[in-house]
This record gives C-alpha cells, sequence and structure tokens, in this order.
C-alpha cells in the first residue's frame, strides 16, 4: 500500500531529480476516450515548489496532453527508480498549457534551457502525491539521453515546426482541439 501526501516533500524532490526519465499521463473525460501515457527525457522538469512543477514539451507526433489538460485539466505524473533503492513516486493534479509567445511563457521559460523543438510548457499545480515500494521494478542502466529529436528539430526551420505542429499537434487522437490547434486558428482568423 502506498502513502499518500499532500505535496512534495524534500525527500521526494531529490527522489525526481535524480531520475532520468518520468512518465505524463492523462486521459479525456470522454468514456470512449483515449487514456495517453508519454515518456520525458532531458532536463525538461522544474519544481517550483512543493505544489507546483512544470516541464518544458518538445514536438513530437502528438500532442494527447495537452488536448486534456484543455479538456478536464488532469495530470499524473509518474518517477520510477531504476537504479538505487526501490520507489515509484506519483504526482497528481491540474494542468495547463503555456504557449510561446505569451507572457506567462515569457515569465516561466527563463527557468528552462530551450531545446529546440520546444513547443510549450506544462504547468501543474499539485494536489496529491503518492509514493509506493516499486519492489517489482527491474533494474536498468542509464546510458545517456538520445538526441535524434533536438537533431531533427535543429534541421528545420521555425515555418517547418510550425508547419508540422499545424499538422500533427493541432488535434488529439480524440478529436480534442488543443492550445497549438485553436492559436492557430485564432491567426488565421485575423
Amino acid at each position: 500500500m502506498g502513502t499518500v501526501f499532500s505535496s512534495i516533500l524534500p525527500n521526494h524532490e531529490e527522489f525526481i531529480r535524480n531520475q532520468q526519465i518520468f512518465f505524463v499521463g492523462s486521459a479525456p473525460l470522454s468514456a470512449g476516450g483515449h487514456v495517453n501515457i508519454s515518456p520525458k527525457g532531458h532536463d525538461v522538469l522544474r519544481i517550483f515548489s512543493p505544489t507546483e512543477v512544470a516541464y518544458l514539451d518538445l514536438t513530437g507526433s502528438g500532442n494527447e496532453t495537452s488536448a486534456h489538460l484543455k479538456d478536464n485539466g488532469r495530470i499524473t505524473f509518474m518517477f520510477v527508480a531504476f537504479e538505487g533503492p526501490p520507489m515509484i513516486l506519483r504526482l497528481y493534479g491540474r494542468g495547463k498549457v503555456i504557449l510561446p509567445g505569451t507572457h506567462e511563457w515569457d515569465d516561466i521559460a527563463k527557468h528552462f534551457d530551450i531545446l529546440p523543438g520546444a513547443r510549450q510548457i506544462i504547468k501543474a499545480k499539485i494536489e496529491t502525491v503518492k509514493t509506493s515500494c516499486g519492489f517489482s521494478v527491474p533494474f536498468y542502466s542509464y546510458n545517456g539521453e538520445r538526441d535524434m529529436l533536438q537533431q531533427w528539430a535543429t534541421n528545420k526551420s521555425e515555418h517547418d515546426l510550425e508547419e508540422y505542429r499545424k499538422k500533427k499537434n493541432s488535434i488529439s487522437m480524440d478529436g480534442i482541439v488543443t492550445p497549438i490547434g485553436e492559436s492557430i486558428a485564432n491567426i488565421n482568423k485575423v
């Protein structure tokens, strides 16, 4: 049985900072919608307070988390010890999408190394922290980051990235328009 906390404690923060990968889970409110789980690498997560975290989200082939946050705000982060003592730590909260070109982006982006292909920042207010044993999680060794996504983004112009996001990141697999999609629609109205 896991242990529940109302905020991120110092030992949780240390554990989170030591992980090389984390997972983000979200789902739409509709019963037939898809649950999404996305792995995140690189040094993209920031802890702003015991109840507030954010991560720099890079351009990818989908944008489900963004759509789900627009739909209902629910988000779960999961961190797993693949080395050292076993533990699983989950952060449950409500998140939102922060897009480049906004005042909020200007305020928060300075806390990140903006990587090639950065498309948005996901910010979450944490309501519950839960730890569990992780006794059945196997050991894996960290060998380094893959740089393929950053190389891909570096080889694209800003216009190419915008066109890719328009095509691949504007609508979720369940038909939910993402904040990127809304932003594109608003630009097209002008």
